[in-house]
């Protein structure tokens, strides 16, 4: 039956004023935190350092000059008067600079068929800005099996064991890519989304552990290799530098206001906040996911910059690429990426695109799957559902 739109009306209009007070609250938080900031970026880096000596977490510690960035906020003073101009400053700053990006995407196991199975498929894009124009698209199958499908005493889902052999693998190409291109100044890699894996501290040790070793693997190849890797978190609900405002000023702890929200009023394109140490800590249950990370506990930076007309997006990458005087030019290779993609990055849309599977994978995958075990005489059972809409769709 239709929805009503005479009966949502109604409803929507006897939530007014718990909106209404909810946004005015929001906005005295917002004034709050505004104010710390303002009065906390005019002080010497040194002195914040030594005010933060005292806490073992205090959510950021600052690595670069703070003192003469009112609101924290660096200009890039990046403006073009047309689309042809921003173009010809990428093609100045990313020629035969080679960026790579992965990503996964999966089918799930069904509960019409049995015994579960699985499909991981990670793809990715290599794009060497080159006059040729020539880059590189591919992907990588697995077809997980029931052994590695079981119900684990701990009742992990299966959805859960899946989403860690994609992670596994999307690493793993990464470090391949890494490998294969030592020492190499001309090249950045993308990684959709945070290094600092705070989600799994919802889970069982075992799995926090697995999806820290999978990191820690990552910063080492990308330290031992030195070839830079960059998180690219397009919307960021990360409190870091809230927290560390916490520590410097008397505010209230609020869950109304994340990083980018504080730091976003007054960006311009191009622009960015210093840079910043993750000092995460974790939730009230434990310890942060930061502590499994052995040697690589504080080897994490990150920064946020404006890239388009949403709140900035935050940048994590290894520290020893800001120890070494290399962030200056990634930084130009992020605003090229993002320029070409009209305000996301280029290379890491197109491994997506490579990498996703449709509706109509799922049902080729599955057909598939029915025919082979058939001609192998392997008993996988379908439910009566799935055998009639792959008849329907054949």
């Amino acid at each position: 039956m239709p929805m009503k739109p005479s009966e949502l009306r109604q409803v929507l209009g006897q939530l007014e004023t718990e909106f209404t007070d909810f946004s005015n609250h929001s906005t005295d938080v917002y004034q709050d935190y505004r104010r710390a900031l303002k009065k906390v970026s005019n002080q010497a880096e040194a002195e914040l350092t030594e005010r933060l000596s005292d806490y073992e977490h205090p959510g950021a510690r600052p690595l670069e000059a703070l003192g003469h960035w009112s609101n924290w906020l660096i200009p890039s003073r990046l403006q073009w008067d047309n689309r042809e101009q921003s173009l010809e400053w990428v093609r100045n700053h990313l020629a035969d600079v080679t960026t790579f990006a992965v990503d996964g995407s999966q089918i799930f196991p069904s509960k019409d068929v049995s015994p579960p199975i699985a499909l991981v498929q990670v793809g990715w894009f290599e794009n060497p800005h080159s006059a040729a124009g020539d880059y590189q698209k591919d992907i990588r199958l697995l077809v997980m099996p029931p052994s590695e499908l079981q119900v684990k005493r701990n009742g992990r889902p299966l959805d859960r064991q899946v989403g860690m052999r994609r992670f596994q693998m999307e690493v793993e190409r990464i470090i391949e890519f890494m490998e294969a291109h030592p020492r190499c100044d001309d090249c950045l890699v993308f990684f959709d989304g945070s290094l600092v894996v705070t989600f799994a501290e919802a889970f069982d040790l075992e799995c926090r552990a697995f999806y820290a070793e999978q990191i820690v693997n990552l910063l080492r190849a990308s330290e031992q290799y030195r070839v830079p890797v960059v998180g690219y978190i397009d919307t960021s609900q990360a409190c870091d530098v809230l927290q560390m405002l916490q520590c410097l000023e008397v505010l209230p702890e609020t869950t109304l206001l994340n990083d980018a929200q504080l730091l976003g009023p007054a960006m311009k394109w191009g622009d960015r906040t210093p840079v910043f140490s993750c000092a995460r800590s974790g939730d009230a249950r434990g310890q942060g996911i930061l502590s499994l990370y052995e040697e690589q506990e504080d080897a994490i930076a990150f920064l946020y910059m404006k890239a388009n007309d949403n709140p900035p997006v935050r940048l994590e990458f290894p520290r020893w690429i800001f120890d070494e005087g290399k962030f200056d030019r990634i930084l130009d290779y992020i605003r090229g990426e993002i320029i070409i993609g009209g305000g996301y990055p280029y290379v890491i849309e197109t491994a997506d695109q490579v990498a996703v599977l449709q509706a109509c994978d799922r049902r080729m995958f599955y057909r598939m799957v029915q025919d082979w075990s058939t001609e192998a005489s392997i008993n996988i059972q379908f439910s009566r559902k799935m055998i009639s809409k792959q008849l329907r769709r054949r």
